[in-house]
């Protein structure tokens, strides 16, 4: 980089006109998360996790301060006060989805949480289907141990390996490919969360109308992105509150269409889950609402600090939050590319899409040599730290991408996990003579252009 952080804020004002519209970030930044330029930390991993305000935390202390709360299992004044907050805070977060119709929440420990009761309890059978593209967290992913032990069949779809994104005639095909199946699930995420990319809704009514259930993980989306389940409407939903607004962690959240309820089975039941239960009979009855798979006591304490979130982007606005991620992962991506070596050879490569048509806030990368190898990424993140800049590196939990990325052979791949009762990535790169992995940044709500100008600085000093 050459130039002040002055100069370079005045050739982004004058390239970017609309990024003053988004300058009330700034200012939520100077009020509510000093924090950052008090320890000089240039945070650039909120799809790994958001960020809270200041207000949230004192809002919620202030809550618990002023009130007793009990579990709310029972009748009695502190638990009945649980009981409300929790059901207004439900009721919330419903309508910001604009699903308060429509959809039950269920409160999960994370969106991982989410997604495991939908493996349990989805009835996948020998004529059943569980499809996925490539693309997928593992969360997700591992819904195919629950499908292949009750018999159903899997089939993984590919992306296109330019951009990331769905290769749509094949995965057209697999939609239609299957309709003497029955219970069929297809699951994707609204936005990658190694890509960025941000894969159609459209997928969903195409789904249903070849007799497949929708599946929509929308950990990455949320938070940068409006959701309307009026507009878009999945069969079930997952998400992780903390990625949208930082606090508290441990809370997620799964949607489930009211008329697809009663389609999951839940294998078990649990305190709070049952209107009844008998020890010497076998007979129960499940709770035919959000409690039949909320097991034990839920987290009546922080649930309550959901609102204050919810709140804050309700006062900020949706709109402007992607306004401003959109300016300023354009402008990361076009000055990463211009990055040059002395011999005038690219400095990066940046994985998936290269434009910002239905892109989110990630990006993924490696280094390149003057002469256009990969590099070694494993010590890219010690530099960081060393700057106190928060970015992640490794495979992100998404195998699909990261093996389609480093052009990794599905036999080779199979020949490793067949001669191995364990591993690591480190050994599988070893054994296979290959690369895994990449670096990721994603930009978020609070992200400025001191943020951006550091970590562009950092990238250029890897320059030789």
């Amino acid at each position: 980089m050459t130039g002040t952080l002055a100069s370079f804020e005045k050739e982004v004002s004058q390239q970017f006109p609309t990024f003053s519209e988004t300058n009330q970030l700034d200012e939520l930044r100077q009020k509510e998360f000093k924090r950052l330029d008090e320890t000089g930390s240039v945070y650039l991993d909120f799809t790994g996790g958001n960020l809270y305000s200041e207000r949230q935390v004192r809002l919620h202390a202030e809550n618990l301060l002023k009130h007793v709360f009990g579990n709310p299992h029972s009748m009695n004044p502190s638990s009945s006060l649980s009981t409300k907050h929790v059901d207004e805070t439900r009721d919330q977060i419903l309508r910001f989805f604009n699903a308060q119709d429509d959809y039950f929440l269920v409160f999960t420990p994370n969106a991982s949480g989410a997604l495991k009761i939908i493996g349990e309890s989805y009835p996948f059978h020998e004529q059943g289907h569980f499809l996925l593209p490539f693309d997928n967290h593992n969360s997700v992913n591992g819904i195919r141990e629950y499908a292949r032990a009750k018999g159903a069949e899997v089939t993984y779809s590919p992306l296109v390996i330019e951009d990331l994104r769905f290769d749509e005639k094949t995965l057209q095909h697999y939609l239609a490919a299957y309709p003497e199946k029955k219970n069929k699930l297809f699951a994707y995420p609204a936005q990658s969360n190694v890509s960025g990319v941000k894969h159609s809704p459209t997928w969903v009514d195409l789904a249903r109308k070849e007799g497949w259930d929708v599946l929509m993980d929308a950990s990455a989306f949320v938070p940068t992105s409006k959701l309307d389940l009026k507009k878009v409407t999945p069969d079930f939903v997952s998400m992780s509150f903390y990625k949208m607004f930082g606090y508290p962690t441990g809370l997620g959240g799964l949607l489930i269409r009211k008329d697809k309820f009663k389609k999951l089975l839940k294998p078990w039941f649990a305190g709070g889950t049952v209107t009844l239960a008998s020890a010497m009979t076998e007979y129960f009855f499940l709770a035919q609402d959000h409690s039949k798979f909320e097991d034990g006591t839920i987290n009546y304490l922080d649930i309550p600090a959901l609102r204050y979130g919810f709140d804050l982007l309700d006062e900020i606005g949706m709109e402007t939050i992607s306004k401003r991620v959109g300016l300023l992962t354009r402008l990361l991506m076009e000055r990463m590319n211009a990055l040059k070596h002395a011999n005038g050879a690219p400095l990066i490569r940046i994985f998936g899409p290269k434009e910002m048509t239905d892109r989110g806030g990630t990006v993924i990368f490696n280094f390149l040599t003057p002469e256009g190898d990969t590099e070694a990424y494993l010590n890219v993140e010690p530099e960081a730290n060393k700057r106190n800049i928060s970015i992640r590196t490794g495979c992100f939990c998404n195998p699909g991408i990261d093996e389609l990325n480093n052009h990794i052979q599905a036999g080779d791949l199979d020949s490793y996990f067949k001669s191995h009762k364990d591993g690591t990535v480190e050994d599988m790169m070893e054994n296979l003579q290959t690369m895994r992995g990449a670096i990721r940044v994603s930009v978020g709500m609070v992200t400025n252009l001191a943020d951006i100008y550091a970590f562009l600085t950092f990238l250029q000093s890897f320059a030789r």
